[in-house]
């Protein structure tokens, strides 16, 4: 009796976890974002209004060992000729992000989640920072670290993730770090999607490294439920620290 009911609250709590996950995927499909991080895990006792729809957070110890033996069998190493990667940083708050191919020069605001459980946002302004989502990784620690930022306003045009789809693999994104620090990543791919096939898995499924994803909305404007039809996912590993 007392396996059967250890078996069923672990199916229930993997239920819940696949739930927040598609919940956060929706609403991403909304707004014209972006999200960088990867390798999350759901923390212990989430408040009532993060278990309407919250986003992954800090792995444990134990999810980070899940991680790094699903890492060993699925993310390989990096690509043939890319630079041998650098040890891990430790915890700071990312202050700012560099994307030199196209021009990104940008503060960072610190996102958490609404009342509502969903994720937060930055301001819908065409000058508005990008986001670095708090209940995951920083930039430069092993596992996960996500920024958003918005595509364009209808009202202002192009905002600081404009031009986000025209990165290519060998870029270079730089996080500066609160400790003076920085953390720069090398992008291995540049994906466009429809907002249903959100891959929320490659976007936030574990990972033994450090990683960084990039996601802003893209393709066709539905004009008629005033978004954009998809999402345009950056994946980077970290190359180099400073």
């Amino acid at each position: 009796m007392a396996r059967t009911t250890v078996l069923r609250d672990r199916l229930t709590a993997a239920a819940r976890h696949r739930r927040a996950l598609d919940a956060l995927t929706v609403f991403l499909g909304i707004g014209g974002l972006t999200l960088v991080v990867v390798g999350a895990a759901p923390p212990p006792a989430p408040t009532r209004a993060e278990q309407v729809a919250r986003a992954p957070s800090r792995s444990t110890a134990q999810d980070e060992a899940a991680a790094q033996e699903q890492a060993t069998a699925t993310a390989g190493t990096p690509p043939s000729g890319a630079p041998r990667a650098p040890r891990a940083l430790g915890a700071s708050v990312p202050v700012r992000l560099e994307i030199p191919a196209i021009r990104v020069d940008t503060a960072l605001m610190e996102l958490g989640l609404n009342a509502d459980g969903t994720v937060a946002v930055p301001p819908l302004r065409a000058k508005a920072p990008a986001g670095w989502y708090r209940n995951l990784r920083t930039p430069g620690e092993t596992g996960p670290s996500v920024i958003l930022g918005h595509v364009d306003t209808a009202a202002e045009g192009p905002a600081v993730f404009y031009r986000l789809r025209e990165l290519r693999p060998g870029d270079t994104a730089t996080v500066r770090r609160a400790d003076g620090s920085s953390a720069t990543f090398t992008v291995e791919s540049v994906v466009a999607v429809p907002k249903p096939d959100f891959p929320t898995d490659d976007v936030y499924g574990p990972v033994a490294y450090p990683a960084l994803r990039l996601v802003t909305c893209g393709g066709t404007f539905d004009r008629l439920h005033r978004s954009y039809r998809g999402n345009i996912v950056v994946s980077a590993r970290l190359t180099a620290t400073g």
